[in-house]
């Protein structure tokens, strides 16, 4: 038996880095995935990757910062399936600048997705998992929530947030059958951090007691096991999956 079989799960930023590390594997372990994006190419290249190796996965345009929209997305999921199991927020942007140089653009719009855009969408698809008291949501935070990062005020300031929201929601939602966690990655090794100069991922790499960089896999399986009925006990928990970087 597969770990999320015939689970109905939202997954945001899904088009690529962490987030399509998840889709490929929560589609591999039964889930029918569906991907909120604004990368439409990207997106729907995952999804029709997949559906053609025999999985269930969709593609849907979202702006998570716009409620209006996700709202109605989790109808359309919801009406599409009968349900929505499972809701991992990974949709994430930086603009990083230091606080002298940081315009209010570049603070409101890290805000509006990050931390704005989790709101709207485990309002929208919490609505349903609370009418069937089953769900799992889960929230990716960062490292830096928990020790800042130079010229991040606004993307630091959103994955504390998370973790305040997370926690606060877990207590909210957990009699409804929902269980709310956290995960704070590390240095990750997706395509974004991989075009760094290599000074900047080999201090990356020297900060990391295993070593080396983590792989978006490595997060994707944190996501599946939150996900996933093994931690059905835990709830409001923030699990650092950071190599160390943290000691």
């Amino acid at each position: 038996m597969k770990k999320l079989e015939n689970k109905v799960a939202v997954i945001t930023g899904g088009a690529d880095g962490i987030g399509k590390a998840a889709v490929e594997l929560f589609a591999s372990e039964g889930a029918k995935v569906v991907i909120w994006d604004m990368n439409e190419v990207k997106g729907k290249e995952t999804a029709d990757t997949l559906t053609a190796k025999g999985m269930e996965v969709t593609f849907m345009k979202v702006n998570t910062a716009d409620f209006h929209l996700v709202e109605n997305a989790a109808n359309q999921v919801n009406s599409s399936y009968g349900r929505i199991d499972i809701l991992i927020n990974n949709a994430g942007i930086t603009r990083d600048s230091t606080l002298k140089k940081m315009t209010p653009d570049q603070w409101q719009s890290v805000i509006d997705v990050n931390l704005t855009g989790v709101f709207n969408c485990t309002k929208c698809v919490s609505t349903f998992m609370t009418e069937q008291n089953y769900g799992r949501i889960v929230n990716t935070s960062s490292v830096v929530a928990l020790y800042g990062n130079f010229g991040q005020t606004n993307y630091v300031a959103t994955k504390a947030a998370l973790i305040g929201m997370t926690k606060t929601l877990a207590r909210e939602l957990g009699r409804k059958g929902i269980t709310v966690n956290a995960v704070a990655p590390g240095f990750i090794a997706t395509e974004m951090v991989a075009k760094m100069p290599e000074n900047v991922l080999a201090g990356m790499r020297d900060k990391t007691p295993v070593g080396r960089l983590g792989k978006p896999e490595e997060i994707a399986a944190a996501y599946l096991f939150l996900a996933s009925d093994d931690a059905a006990f835990i709830n409001g928990a923030v699990l650092s999956v950071d190599g160390g970087v943290t000691i």
